[in-house]
């Protein structure tokens, strides 16, 4: 039942992915912020059905921040947007006293699977969420690192899940955080500081490594890079953003492990994460983290023979971010829409799964939308 999307079913799709953890630690700036420009990509492109995978809601401190989410909810369906949509389906887990169920405990890493059958087409929409770099120091220790290997075990394990035979195998989506880097150490080598001097430095406690600079040749040394568990400070982020970055794509290796089994369009935008919380610094980078494309809209082949045809090349879908100049929180969201012909109608929800990975558990936001055509 795996059909195609053809103009005669509909008007448009809209994927977003968005880790909406910051607009929980200032919902009076950066939700309103969001939402606005979230507002904009909808009514630009009026899709017939809308999906949006959030990640991290009600942000860290889930039990100060969870009343907000109820707000930003109720936001969500009743803006002027939504007004045309006819059917909502949101699922939340937000009953965090309850210690048996709530599924925010110890981590906010894994998925959620849902499925769809849309006029004669059926698909899988996955909601994911994988490990981040918990120190700086450690992912350029190795390449891969640590850190990019266990994210390969778990979308590994995501993806047999998902194509098991418990159900029948259908075209699937998998969008989220997939917290993917960049490979630190040969970026840094080659194209950040590749004519540096490397001063190593180690803690008088340990041992341990505790900082690394990389200054200039010369007299001057001017410093050129710190880098700490949780400091990135570069001295030039426009290489990040000149030609959105795109040169520093070639380190950009974690999704070529899956390569047959994944599909991406071509990325033609900046670094998704960590930008600035400062609402006055929308499109500059916080100097935590390298710069990387950690939120990200993938497909299996079967997916992309849907949206993808003779009549509609990869060129004419948009897979693009959303405000790309203000404050969207420390991730940009990213979001894809395929051409005006390739739109779907909703016709009925097959089933709800969730899951964790390896003891990693799940907290997400999942938010469909649907808007009544005539078949």
């Amino acid at each position: 039942m795996a059909g195609k999307l053809t103009a005669a079913q509909g008007s448009g799709i809209l994927l977003v992915t968005a880790n909406v953890g910051s607009l929980f630690e200032d919902p009076e700036h950066l939700q309103k912020t969001w939402l606005r420009e979230f507002y904009q990509t909808v009514q630009t492109h009026r899709p017939h059905f809308l999906a949006v995978h959030c990640q991290e809601v009600g942000g860290k401190n889930y039990e100060a921040s969870m009343s907000h989410v109820d707000i930003f909810v109720k936001e969500l369906l009743s803006s002027d947007a939504m007004k045309e949509y006819s059917r909502a389906r949101v699922y939340l887990d937000e009953n965090y006293k309850s210690q048996e169920h709530f599924t925010y405990k110890w981590s906010r890493k894994g998925f959620i699977r849902t499925r769809w059958a849309l006029a004669d087409c059926a698909f899988d929409l996955v909601n994911i969420h994988l490990f981040h770099d918990a120190s700086n120091l450690v992912a350029w220790e190795g390449t891969p690192s640590i850190y990019s290997r266990c994210r390969h075990k778990a979308l590994r394990y995501v993806l047999d899940r998902i194509t098991d035979e418990r159900y029948e195998r259908l075209p699937y989506f998998v969008f989220g955080d997939f917290n993917f880097r960049l490979d630190s150490k040969p970026v840094i080598q080659s194209r950040l500081c590749p004519s540096c001097v490397l001063q190593v430095f180690k803690s008088d406690e340990n041992d341990q490594l505790s900082k690394l600079t990389f200054r200039e040749l010369g007299n001057d040394q001017k410093l050129i890079l710190q880098l700490e568990k949780k400091l990135f400070n570069y001295v030039n982020q426009d290489i990040f953003r000149e030609d959105n970055g795109t040169s520093l794509l070639e380190f950009d290796n974690e999704p070529s492990a899956f390569r047959g089994l994944l599909h991406e369009l071509e990325i033609a935008f900046p670094p998704s994460y960590p930008y600035s919380e400062d609402s006055d610094q929308g499109s500059e980078y916080m100097n935590t983290r390298l710069p990387a494309w950690c939120d990200r809209i993938l497909m299996s082949p079967s997916a992309r023979d849907m949206v993808v045809t003779p009549e509609n090349d990869e060129k004419s879908i948009v897979y693009d971010h959303i405000g790309p100049n203000v404050c969207m929180g420390d991730h940009k969201v990213t979001t894809e829409t395929p051409p005006t012909s390739s739109l779907c109608v909703f016709v009925q929800l097959f089933f709800v799964a969730t899951d964790s990975l390896g003891g990693m558990f799940v907290c997400f936001f999942l938010f469909y939308l649907f808007k009544h055509v005539s078949m």
